[in-house]
């Protein structure tokens, strides 16, 4: 049988090449078609995170349906706090990644390795600590948040759970940096995958079929994510990537370059847990346990949507921050386009989606709860206003990042997470309620995109000054 060799099977043999030989996840960054570049990093990574965010869904499902609304306002008012114990991870994960992506761009695997190594020291000893405060002192930090009789037993259950383990799971939240790097993406998508349907199975068999409480929603998630983490490391202890586990450290200045860079990702995850403690305490004022309950259920839908977008720009940071380190300022603009583009597309269909539908989605969280779900619905119809702009904000923070200007991200991911929203919330309360609150984003997104572009014009010229100089050169 003859065989026809075309352009498009060329390409796709040398596409395949760029990722199966040694060294391919740098000739990925380099010399594939950005369209192309995009699909295969993006997609994965998307999948993964998306699913990933479904674990945390699965749970407010279960919760829901089985448990009550009490128990969702537990879990969203405890949520916050869990996530600012896994932040320090976030932090080192994306900074350490940076500048991973950079050195191997520079053809230095053995520094890359270094770096590597650190990083996941630091996110070991924050976890231990993070998560014995978080034991010790989870009353108190409950009773600070407002909550009271049920609802506060209800979030002390939960939190416990995640504080003891913590040591066991917060390298999962950076190891899929690191998958990304080395060329993994498939193997990344197939684990986060994997733990979200472990967490799903688990979450039917201890709740609905066990009928076990509160902590039976923690467990199920954290056993999954220590499966997965435990999982994700072994191709780096079985030394089949770019990156392994060396005994010598970085400099302490490379370390604070590291946490620099990363503090976008850490005041973005900070901030975002301190506004959902404010906004919590002003839903408990104003609508009771029944509105942080209807905050609840927005929050999980939304968290599917921030995945998609986070997920799409942390994506493509290794492939800037390894053409920027190149010295190929046409791939990182035409990456940076593909990526802008695919965001603004994702969020205008979920805004559609959502204001013509949603109220068979939403009524999942409910069972048979007509007050609960009525709330839910006019609040996220207001509230997915703010996908006109939340777009701009987490891509741009995330192409702030991957260039390494530290300050543009940390001031991106301040503004859209914590002053912009917190600002809006003291003033539109006074005159819509309760709709105040949910038309707070909006207005906060706004404002974050406004900020953004300036920040992205500097960066452009910025750019453009710094490679014509690296050319004169």
């Amino acid at each position: 049988m003859n065989t026809i060799i075309t352009d498009t099977d060329t390409t796709q043999n040398h596409s395949s090449e760029l990722t199966e030989t040694p060294g391919g996840h740098n000739r990925m960054f380099e010399e594939m078609p950005p369209t192309r570049l995009f699909f295969r990093c993006a997609i994965p990574n998307m999948i993964s995170m998306a699913v990933v965010s479904l674990y945390t869904i699965a749970d407010g499902i279960f919760v829901g349906y089985y448990i009550g609304a009490q128990a969702l306002a537990a879990i969203n008012l405890v949520m916050p706090l869990i996530m600012i114990s896994f932040a320090f991870s976030d932090m080192v994960a994306v900074g350490s990644s940076v500048q991973i992506a950079i050195w191997l761009g520079r053809k230095d695997e053995k520094m890359a390795s270094r770096i590597f190594s650190t990083a996941c020291l630091l996110i070991l000893l924050s976890a231990l600590v993070m998560g014995t405060l978080a034991y010790a002192f989870s009353y108190p930090l409950v009773q600070l948040l407002g909550a009271t009789g049920e609802v506060a037993d209800l979030a002390v259950r939960y939190m416990r759970v995640y504080a003891v383990f913590s040591v066991l799971i917060m390298h999962f939240f950076a190891v899929d940096n690191y998958l990304r790097i080395c060329g993994r993406v498939h193997y990344s998508m197939a684990m986060n995958v994997g733990m979200s349907l472990a967490n799903i199975l688990l979450d039917w068999l201890f709740i609905g079929a066990f009928g076990w409480g509160i902590e039976a929603a923690a467990l199920a998630s954290c056993l999954s994510l220590m499966c997965g983490n435990i999982i994700c490391f072994l191709p780096f202890f079985a030394g089949k990537m770019p990156l392994g586990f060396t005994r010598k450290w970085i400099r302490p200045r490379l370390i604070g370059n590291i946490i620099a860079n990363g503090s976008s990702e850490f005041f973005n995850n900070i901030s975002g847990s301190v506004c959902m403690i404010i906004f919590n305490a002003a839903l408990l004022s104003v609508g009771g346990y029944m509105a942080v309950a209807s905050f609840s259920i927005i929050m999980y839908v939304d968290s599917v949507v921030k995945a998609l977008l986070f997920g799409m720009g942390d994506a493509l940071q290794p492939s800037i921050s390894y053409n920027y380190g190149a010295g190929n300022p046409s791939r990182i603009r035409a990456i940076e386009g593909r990526v802008l583009v695919a965001g603004l597309l994702l969020s205008l269909a979920v805004l559609l989606f959502m204001q013509t539908g949603g109220e068979g989605l939403l009524s999942l969280f409910a069972k048979g709860d007509s007050e609960l779900i009525a709330m839910s619905v006019h609040g996220m119809r207001l509230f997915s206003l703010s996908y006109l702009f939340t777009w701009c904000a987490i891509l741009s923070g995330s192409f702030f990042t991957a260039l390494n200007r530290p300050v543009f991200s940390l001031v991106t991911a301040a503004g859209q997470t914590l002053v912009f929203p917190v600002l809006f919330l003291f003033i539109l309360p006074r005159f819509l309620g309760l709709d105040g609150i949910w038309l707070s984003p909006v207005c906060a997104g706004g404002v974050s995109s406004l900020v953004c572009l300036l920040f992205q014009a500097d960066t452009n010229r910025r750019l453009r000054k710094s490679f014509h100089s690296r050319n004169a050169a």
